[in-house]
C-alpha cells in the first residue's frame, strides 16, 4: 500500500534535501482509557501514516477530585492512569512488532493533564523507556526528561485553545526548550485564532482568544505547530480529524525526531498536503537574522483543488494567492497527458446504518500512479462517547494497474458531520480515457473528460441507499503551486507562516519562520 503520494518533482524540497512525512503523535486506545486495542491502532496507523505515537493517559496532578459534578470524569481518569501503569512495560513489545524501519516509525508516548498549565503529550525518540516521567509543571517535566533521556524526549501542549485554568495552554509557563511545537489542530477543533469554521465543540468548552496560536506569536513565543487526531477509538490519522507533517532528511526515526526538534512541522486536517516554505535555506520553524530584502519561497501540492494560499506576517494577512488567477504548477505536464488526483468517497445511506464496500477500479487510456487512503474512525474524543467495536481493517491496494479496496462506511449521523470513507488516486490520463469501476457489485464506466467537468455521483440502490461520489478532477495548476513572495525588509521580532485551504475545506498550516537578532 502507498500511504502517501510520492513527490517526484518538488524543486524546493529537493534543493533543501527534505521530504514530507506524515504522522499522528497524539491519539488514544484502550492502552489507558479509550476504545480499541493497541494492535488495531498501530495497524490502522500503518495503513496511512509514516509515523505514529499511540498515547496513554498517565497523570493529572491538579485533578478536581473534590468536585462532585465531575466525579464520573475523575473515576475514568484514575482507572485509566492505573491501566497505563500496569501496561507500560509490556506494551513496548507490541510497539516494536509494528516498527518497520525506513517505512513506519513508532514512538512511545503518553500525556499528563493539567488545569493550571494545560495538557502535555510526551514523546520519546527511542523504544526503550523504563517508565513514564511524571511532573506537576512544565519546568519540572523538562528537568525530569532531560535527566532521564537528554535530548531524546520532548513534550508539547495539546488542544491549546481551551482557556488557561481549564486545560488550555499557559503561555506563561510554555518553554520552547521542552516543547518545539504546540498542537494547534485536532478533533477538538482549530486554535489558529479566535474565529474559525472548525470551532471547539467538545463539552470542555469553546476556544479562548488568549490561548490561540496567534496569541502565542503576539507574545513573542517561538514554536512550531502540528495537528493530531486526539482520537479515542484506536484510529490514528483518522481522516479529517488532524495529523502532522515533518520535513525530514530521511525516512527513519532519527530523522523524523530531528525534524520535530527543529520545528520543521506542519499542521494538517486530513489530506497529505505538501506545503513547504523557506527564506533562503531557512525553512518553516527556523530562525533567520534580520534582512534588508527577504523573499519567501512557497511550494504547494494539494490533495485536490487548492482554493487559496495565505501568507501571514505578524498575525496579519500579508499576501493571498489564488492558483486559478496566478497559475504556477510545480509540474505542468507535457500537454499530451494530464496528471491529476481523483478522490473517491463512499458512504451516505439511511442514518444509523452502515455498508461494507468492496470493489475495484482501473483506468483505460491512462496510468494509475499511486493511491492514498483517506479512512476515518468514529467521531470519538472521549471514552464516554462510544463503545469498543470489533476492528475491521480497511484495505487499499494497487497492483497491475488496478486498485482494489474494502472498507465499512457508516451513514452520516447528521447533516454537518461526515462519516464517509474514501481514498485518492493519483493518475496520468489522456483525452478519451475511461474509468472502469466495480463498487459493491455495481459496474460503472465513467469518462475521465466528464470528471474534469464535475463530480459524478450515484446510489447503489433507491433513494436513501449507500452512495458514492467521484470528485471532480483538478488540472495541474489547480492542485499545485510554486512561487515567491517578496517580503521587503525583515526585522527582529517578526514571524511569517503560510496556510493552504482546499475547496473541500481540507487545510494545511506551516510552522512560522521567526526573525531574531540571535539567529
Amino acid at each position: 500500500m502507498t500511504r502517501r503520494f510520492p513527490e517526484r518533482l518538488t524543486p524546493l524540497a529537493n534543493r533543501l534535501g527534505l521530504q514530507p512525512l506524515y504522522g499522528d503523535i497524539h491519539n488514544h486506545s484502550a492502552l489507558s482509557y479509550g476504545h480499541g486495542r493497541l494492535e488495531d491502532a498501530l495497524a490502522r496507523a500503518a495503513l496511512q501514516l509514516d509515523f505514529v505515537s499511540v498515547t496513554g493517559h498517565a497523570a493529572w496532578p491538579d485533578m478536581p477530585v473534590d468536585v462532585p459534578e465531575v466525579a464520573h470524569i475523575v473515576d475514568f481518569h484514575v482507572k485509566g492512569f492505573a491501566k497505563l501503569k500496569a501496561n507500560w512495560k509490556s506494551h513496548f513489545e507490541t510497539l516494536s512488532a509494528y516498527e518497520n524501519p525506513g517505512h513506519f516509525a513508532v514512538f512511545p508516548g503518553y500525556e499528563i493533564h493539567s488545569c493550571a498549565h494545560g495538557d502535555y503529550t510526551i514523546v520519546y525518540a527511542d523504544l526503550d523507556v523504563a517508565e513514564p516521567e511524571l511532573a506537576d509543571t512544565p519546568e519540572d517535566l523538562k528537568t525530569a526528561l532531560a535527566a532521564a533521556k537528554g535530548d531524546r524526549a520532548l513534550a508539547f501542549p495539546h488542544h491549546i485553545g481551551y482557556r488557561q485554568g481549564a486545560r488550555g495552554i499557559n503561555w506563561d509557563t510554555f518553554d520552547p526548550a521542552l516543547s518545539p511545537f504546540v498542537e494547534m489542530f485536532s478533533m477538538h477543533g482549530c486554535a489558529e485564532e479566535s474565529e474559525s469554521e472548525r470551532s471547539y465543540l467538545h463539552s470542555m468548552g469553546p476556544v479562548n482568544g488568549a490561548s490561540t496560536m496567534r496569541a502565542g506569536l503576539k507574545r513573542g513565543a517561538v514554536f512550531g505547530i502540528v495537528g493530531n487526531t486526539d482520537h479515542h477509538s484506536a484510529f490514528p490519522g483518522s481522516y479529517g480529524h488532524g495529523r502532522m507533517a515533518v520535513y525530514a532528511e530521511a525516512d527513519d526515526r532519527d530523522a523524523i525526531f530531528a525534524a520535530m526538534r527543529a520545528r520543521r512541522t506542519n499542521a494538517l486536517t486530513g489530506d497529505n498536503i505538501h506545503l513547504l516554505t523557506a527564506i533562503g535555506d531557512t525553512v518553516q520553524g527556523g530562525i533567520i537574522a534580520p534582512s534588508d530584502k527577504a523573499t519567501l519561497d512557497i511550494e504547494a501540492i494539494g490533495g485536490g483543488f487548492i482554493d487559496v494560499i495565505d501568507v501571514f506576517r505578524n498575525g496579519a494577512l500579508f499576501a493571498r494567492i489564488s492558483p486559478e488567477l496566478e497559475p504556477a504548477p510545480v509540474d505542468p505536464g507535457d500537454g499530451a497527458t494530464t496528471e491529476t488526483i481523483l478522490h473517491v468517497e463512499l458512504g451516505w445511506g439511511a442514518r444509523g446504518k452502515s455498508h461494507d464496500w468492496a470493489g475495484t477500479l482501473n483506468l483505460e487510456g491512462g496510468e494509475i500512479l499511486s493511491v492514498e487512503p483517506r479512512f476515518r474512525g468514529a467521531e470519538i474524543v472521549s471514552p464516554l462517547e462510544g463503545e469498543d467495536e470489533a476492528a475491521v481493517l480497511p484495505t487499499l491496494d494497487l497492483a497491475d494497474g488496478k486498485v482494489t479496496f474494502s472498507v465499512t462506511a457508516a451513514a452520516n449521523p447528521n447533516n454537518v458531520t461526515s462519516a464517509t470513507q474514501g481514498f485518492a488516486i493519483r493518475l496520468r490520463t489522456k483525452p478519451g480515457a475511461r474509468l472502469k469501476a466495480v463498487l459493491s457489485g455495481k459496474q460503472l464506466d465513467i469518462a475521465i473528460d466528464d470528471l474534469f467537468e464535475g463530480a459524478v455521483s450515484g446510489n447503489l440502490g433507491p433513494i436513501d441507499s449507500p452512495a458514492y461520489r467521484f470528485h471532480a478532477l483538478p488540472r495541474p495548476h489547480q492542485w499545485q503551486w510554486q512561487g515567491r513572495v517578496a517580503l521587503g525588509a525583515l526585522e527582529a521580532g517578526e514571524n511569517i507562516y503560510v496556510r493552504l485551504r482546499e475547496k473541500t475545506g481540507q487545510m494545511a498550516w506551516t510552522s512560522p519562520i521567526f526573525c531574531r537578532k540571535e539567529a
